[in-house]
């Protein structure tokens, strides 16, 4: 995490952000959280608890003119966190300084940096958390447009359908995103994706299974833990630079029937094609072990989320 934050202050994105304009690195690392104590709110009660040097540790704290921005950074997408990492810190420097504390979380992922600032909007209140602002940030020296997504959908040759699960998984940058780990690890057990990465068990098999229909990785087993790592296509396809990278995908994609077919009816309707309209065309691709209308339809799902992944990319 430390290279993906030296990036966003470097660049700027945490100025911009933050609409600071002298921003300096300062506070970071591990710290006692000295004395406090604050209140939980459940449906029944309010309860009261006490923080006594607690260890705590900060990613990156940036002190502007007007403000103290305490940063927290993942390396992977997350669908929630834990409060305390915000809170925490936020109560330590909120007692230690005037100026106001802006706690600020911080994930990377192909190439895009997503920030999200919080406030709690009574300091002593641990879930009085209340989100301020959300913006995300790319670096590249160019963009991706139609005629980009044309060219490939013109020119990509459909594969035949694997042997494998149909992907269920519906959020393609966390498939990306999966990937991106096992390039900084080279081999994941399920296990630790499950217990490390903000996946649940049948997450972790959905996605896995997502990216080895897409041939970006393989199953392998190490020191007798199930897992998985990159195969030889996957390894080369990260290693692009960002928009390329991005174009392998859509190929990838495009190459299998059914995604190719829905984004067809996309161009020729002008809009999204309905679920039902999706659930004919996976019918006519002759998918792998799917025999049921539900598993069709929860299908459905990834195919329209994939293919509004693509068209998102055009600037």
């Amino acid at each position: 995490t430390t290279l993906f934050r030296s990036c966003a202050f470097i660049s700027k994105i945490l100025h911009d952000f933050t609409g600071e304009e002298n921003l300096f690195p300062t506070v970071s690392g591990r710290m006692s959280s000295s004395l406090f104590d604050f209140a939980i709110n459940s449906k029944q009660k309010t309860f009261r608890i006490n923080v006594e040097n607690s260890q705590i540790e900060i990613d990156g704290g940036f002190e502007g003119d007007n403000s103290l921005n305490l940063i927290e950074a993942k390396n992977y997408i997350s669908d929630d966190f834990l409060i305390r990492q915000l809170y925490y810190p936020y109560r330590l420097w909120s007692d230690k300084i005037v100026k106001r504390v802006r706690p600020i979380f911080l994930t990377y992922s192909n190439g895009i940096f997503d920030l999200r600032e919080y406030e709690f909007t009574n300091p002593e209140l641990y879930n009085s958390i209340r989100l301020l602002q959300h913006k995300k940030y790319a670096l590249q020296e160019r963009y991706i447009n139609i005629e980009n997504i044309q060219n490939i959908f013109d020119n990509v040759q459909v594969t035949k359908e694997p042997e494998l699960p149909f992907p269920q998984a519906d959020s393609f940058e966390r498939v990306i995103n999966l990937c991106e780990l096992l390039k900084q690890k080279g081999f994941i057990s399920k296990e630790d994706i499950t217990h490390n990465y903000d996946f649940d068990h049948r997450q972790t098999d959905y996605y896995s299974n997502a990216a080895k229909y897409l041939g970006l990785i393989e199953g392998r087993c190490e020191n007798q833990q199930i897992g998985c790592t990159l195969t030889q296509d996957g390894i080369r396809i990260f290693n692009l630079p960002i928009v390329e990278r991005q174009l392998e995908f859509v190929r990838l994609i495009l190459s299998r029937a059914a995604f190719k077919n829905t984004l067809k009816l996309y161009f020729d309707k002008g809009d999204v094609p309905t679920k039902d309209e999706v659930i004919e065309i996976m019918k006519d691709a002759r998918l792998y072990n799917i025999d049921s209308e539900q598993t069709y339809r929860r299908r459905a799902s990834t195919v329209i989320s994939w293919i509004n992944w693509i068209l998102e990319l055009i600037e």
